[in-house]
């Protein structure tokens, strides 16, 4: 199942693999050779998301970027369990796979969540956290949307109306945007070629039904990651992620460094990938 090499640099390359859970195709990026560093997209996102982040560290990292189960290019099996303490428990399945005890974990979004849950569960496995706009307990965004969209009779509605209306797709993704005037030439096209694959925004729908509850035990749980030295980046426009969370989520983790990117929205990785890669490099050569 694999594809031909990407070049990335002249001393890197970049192959897309694909790795079995219980029968379902699991796709990711591998590029790079060193510690062990792995990429997880947010929401409605794929490994795409990490295109200007891996050449940057392929250098010295072994970096994964993953298309989670049920979303991207990866498999979508029927009744897949959506939950962030499913989806972190397939996480660290995968890094068990790749030989990597233990590594350093970038998470955007909802896989901010997956991120910190990976840690809470195998907190002497996660070397450093570096979250972007990650989901918390102290944003209210979502908290009455996801019910809502994910209800019984909703939600199939919902479904229909995403996956015809190009329209609402493209409104979403810019919103996302502090200045969509950013938004490179191919980007939208990238992010909704995958969208069309059957199970895609049946996939959203699930992580949805259980956003809630995630949220209250991922609180519950935050004191098993106090130590783990964590790197905050949000976008003083995220419409997505309220940055006034960031304080309550940063006074959570004692050895937590905040950076907040002025006119930047919820994409930061996209609308600023070399100061993004600049703040990710200092962190990890600490």
């Amino acid at each position: 199942m694999s594809q031909p090499q990407t070049p990335l640099s002249d001393k890197s390359s970049v192959e897309e693999r694909y790795f079995k859970f219980d029968g379902a195709a699991m796709r990711y990026l591998h590029a790079g050779t060193g510690p062990p560093l792995i990429l997880i997209h947010g929401l409605m996102g794929y490994s795409f998301s990490w295109r200007h982040a891996i050449p940057a560290f392929a250098e010295k990292f072994k970096v994964f970027a993953v298309d989670l189960l049920g979303t991207g290019y990866s498999e979508k099996p029927a009744g897949l369990d959506c939950s962030l303490r499913a989806c972190a428990q397939r996480l660290l399945r995968f890094m068990d796979a790749m030989s990597a005890h233990a590594f350093d974990v970038v998470g955007t979004s909802h896989g901010g969540g997956v991120a910190m849950m990976a840690a809470v569960l195998a907190p002497e496995r996660v070397r450093r956290l570096i979250l972007v706009s990650p989901v918390n307990p102290w944003s209210p965004r979502g908290r009455t949307l996801a019910p809502f969209l994910s209800s019984p009779v909703i939600a199939p509605l919902f479904v229909k109306a995403a996956r015809q209306v190009r329209s609402m797709q493209e409104y979403y993704f810019r919103r996302l945007y502090g200045d969509p005037r950013r938004i490179q030439p191919g980007t939208l096209k990238g992010y909704m070629e995958p969208m069309q694959l059957p199970g895609s925004f049946e996939y959203a729908v699930s992580i949805l039904r259980t956003w809630n509850q995630d949220l209250r035990e991922l609180e519950s749980a935050l004191p098993r990651i106090v130590d783990i030295p964590t790197l905050l980046i949000w976008g003083d426009r995220d419409a997505a992620v309220s940055p006034a969370s960031a304080e309550r989520l940063k006074a959570n983790i004692r050895q937590c460094k905040l950076v907040m990117m002025q006119g930047i929205g919820h994409l930061p990785y996209e609308e600023s990938p070399d100061e993004f890669n600049r703040l990710l490099t200092d962190f990890l050569s600490q």
